[in-house]
């Protein structure tokens, strides 16, 4: 590596992907192209922390790469995609997440340049298969919408191509933590919830419908974003590494804990209140995601998760959401 060395960081200007080049400018490296559309405030506050070489528009940085008119660089980390649990359009998935990612994937495979990108938990679908990222178990798993069906996809096209063998797949889980609020009804829980106090003193809950969870123990596998972005960058400091890894602290928390460390980070007293789910994402709703991790710590990560209360803290004391 050169000190002119340079990395693409798609979706930069988003919520992991402005926290990774972050962490890369923290390294001393500001030779980054950032591919994004500053379209909301949110996103023009997180490229103003940064230092980056180039701000792309996503549209043009694809015809250019096509165009072979992209620069050789170091390591390309495609975190930008549409995040939207609730998208129907499925061919605009199709080609936003699954079809741009094969063709940015096949270039940065002929220019000899490190892929590193981002799958998602919502692969694994209803969790009856289990969260193994095991590639004997990748082609089986059923998504439960079209946004993670366009992950995997993706996924499953790297394994059959044999691609996996010199590429990085994450399974990221809930990533929750700074420069989400351009996200709208994407961002975390954490965020919702810290607007919710501020505004009403008390936050909502999903009620249960299955008889096996109770009201708000529904649960996830929260992770900060800070923990998921070291993940990231382990993997580019380890190139002789590759293959689909599940980024998650391997423990599952409720969403009532979430919600008692969030009062307890604003020094208040829980307020929650239990509301009814939407009958358009009833018979979608994940109720349990619990990362194994395994494979992620024989590759040789061993990347502390920060304990969910003090990720939590840490985000609503330090880093307050704000509205957009």
């Amino acid at each position: 590596m050169t000190e002119s060395t340079q990395f693409i960081v798609t979706g930069g200007a988003g919520f992991i992907g402005s926290n990774l080049a972050l962490a890369l400018n923290q390294r001393g490296h500001d030779d980054i192209i950032v591919v994004d559309n500053a379209d909301s405030p949110g996103k023009q506050r997180n490229l103003a922390a940064l230092r980056c070489r180039e701000v792309m528009d996503k549209s043009l940085f694809r015809d250019a790469f096509l165009a072979g008119k992209i620069p050789a660089v170091d390591t390309v980390f495609h975190i930008g995609a549409c995040s939207s649990t609730t998208e129907s359009n499925a061919s605009y998935l199709e080609d936003n997440n699954t079809l741009y990612t094969r063709q940015l994937c096949e270039w940065s495979i002929q220019n000899n340049v490190r892929f590193i990108y981002a799958s998602s938990a919502a692969t694994y679908g209803d969790g009856a298969l289990g969260y193994s990222d095991d590639d004997t178990m990748t082609p089986q798993y059923r998504p439960l919408n079209l946004y993670g069906k366009s992950k995997q996809d993706f996924d499953v096209w790297a394994l059959e191509q044999g691609l996996l063998n010199s590429i990085v797949g994450l399974k990221y889980f809930n990533v929750f933590g700074p420069r989400e609020d351009h996200k709208g009804e994407m961002r975390s829980m954490v965020n919702k919830a810290y607007s919710q106090i501020m505004e009403t003193g008390e936050m909502r809950l999903f009620k249960s419908y299955r008889p096996e969870y109770r009201d708000g123990e529904q649960e996830r596998d929260f992770v900060f974003v800070e923990d998921a972005v070291r993940v990231t960058l382990f993997f580019h400091d380890h190139p002789e590494i590759s293959g689909l890894f599940n980024c998650g602290s391997g423990r599952a928390r409720t969403w009532l804990a979430l919600a008692t460390a969030v009062f307890t980070a604003m020094d208040r007293k829980p307020n929650i209140r239990m509301i009814e789910m939407p009958a358009s994402i009833r018979e979608h709703y994940q109720y349990h995601t619990q990362a194994d991790t395994t494979k992620l710590y024989s590759a040789g990560c061993d990347q502390p998760f920060t304990p969910l209360e003090e990720a939590i803290r840490n985000y609503v004391c330090n880093f307050p959401p704000v509205s957009n």
